[in-house]
């Protein structure tokens, strides 16, 4: 009896980690029936880590109303895992940028105040731990609206309160964090961050983001000299150089203010995950004969430690072959196959747009994963 683990990321704005187990356990069963499969969908911080935690971790999902990023009320959601009191938060569900159309991106008038809100529910249902994946921001904002939202309040220097998003950034010269909840005193935040750009600067949020988010060249200036304002507020107030931390620029600075200001630490996304769900010491156990995993697109990029990787090289640990099964290959370089991925299989099997390759990704999937068990079952004469 074969026994396959399925580790995969969600083919992204396609298919889900979940949808992707799901198909690819019937295209093995189909071949194998008795085949042992284990599904564990996963993600590394972004996009689809509260649904992969949920259903991975055996938890549940918290249905909430806050304010998103224009500070309009908004259904959002996030994951929360009683075992171990420990809630999975994505900002994007209150401050992502999906949540708005073209004509409403702006990052000078964003705010993150709705995934503070999100945190406090957290702390509500009685967290001990908060997982915060901090991809697909549409703000530039330090998380001055978040750091709000959880009590602490924000001056200029006449002691006047400024808004909360990109703009008040210009403005701020005093966070008074007499009033922060004190809950967060007890509870250890850890942000998935798998970039490294700086706060500000070349580099940094406004000019390598902020564009993305709906802001011209000269809101671009004004943003980035928000984020530096931010910096020196911090370093005076807080004691703290964010200058100085990878990934301070994280999701519009964001990063920097989780560190800054609520002493959050940020780390690898898919570290995160392995500690919460232990996949390590599963691989280690279950003596799987192969392992399957996948996402959107393979290329250079999977090597700095995308979640493809980081499974195929926990496989290569453990003596296990690990395939990819992908929606293209990108450029590689040979160090995807030494890094443990034995081989890379696309779900295209003809020329086809990507709007085709969209519609059809659930009968392709199908259709490549029964071709890869055909032949492991002719190689072992099932």
């Amino acid at each position: 009896m074969m026994k396959i683990l399925l580790a995969p990321d969600s083919f992204k704005e396609n298919l889900t980690a979940v949808e992707f187990c799901d198909i690819a356990e019937k295209g093995i069963l189909e071949i194998m029936p008795d085949a042992e499969v284990t599904k564990l969908p996963l993600a590394d911080g972004g996009e689809g880590t509260v649904e992969a935690l949920v259903v991975s971790g055996k938890g549940e999902t918290v249905e909430t109303i806050v304010l998103g990023p224009r500070l309009d009320s908004i259904t959002a959601t996030y994951g929360y895992l009683e075992e171990s009191k420990t809630a999975v938060i994505e900002m994007s569900a209150a401050s992502g940028l999906p949540l708005l159309d073209m004509e409403s991106r702006n990052p000078m008038e964003t705010s993150t105040y709705g995934t503070g809100q999100l945190i406090l529910d957290a702390l509500d249902k009685g967290c001990e731990k908060i997982v915060l994946g901090i991809g697909g921001s549409a703000t530039n904002d330090c998380g001055i609206g978040m750091i709000e939202a959880l009590g602490a309040k924000l001056f200029n220097s006449k002691g006047v309160k400024i808004s909360s998003n990109g703009r008040g950034l210009l403005d701020l010269d005093k966070i008074d964090v007499d009033n922060l909840d004190k809950r967060l005193k007890n509870i250890e935040i850890t942000v998935a961050c798998d970039v490294d750009n700086p706060l500000y600067g070349p580099n940094g949020a406004a000019y390598v983001y902020a564009p993305q988010k709906g802001a011209d060249p000269e809101m671009v200036k004004l943003l980035d000299l928000g984020l530096r304002n931010f910096a020196e507020v911090v370093k005076r107030d807080f004691d703290k150089d964010v200058t100085k931390i990878p990934g301070a620029g994280a999701a519009g600075g964001l990063g920097a203010g989780l560190v800054g200001v609520l002493n959050a630490e940020l780390r690898s996304g898919f570290d995160i995950i392995d500690e919460v769900l232990g996949i390590e010491n599963l691989i280690m156990k279950s003596k799987f004969d192969l392992i399957i995993t996948g996402e959107g697109q393979i290329n250079n990029q999977t090597i700095s430690g995308k979640l493809p990787i980081r499974i195929a090289r926990l496989g290569k640990l453990y003596n296990v072959p690990t395939i990819a099964i992908v929606g293209s290959i990108g450029d590689i370089s040979d160090e995807v196959y030494t890094s443990g991925i034995v081989s890379i299989f696309s779900i295209i099997n003809k020329p086809m747009s990507l709007e085709e390759a969209y519609d059809k990704s659930n009968v392709l999937l199908l259709k490549c994963v029964k071709n890869i068990m055909r032949l492991y079952k002719q190689m072992d004469g099932v």
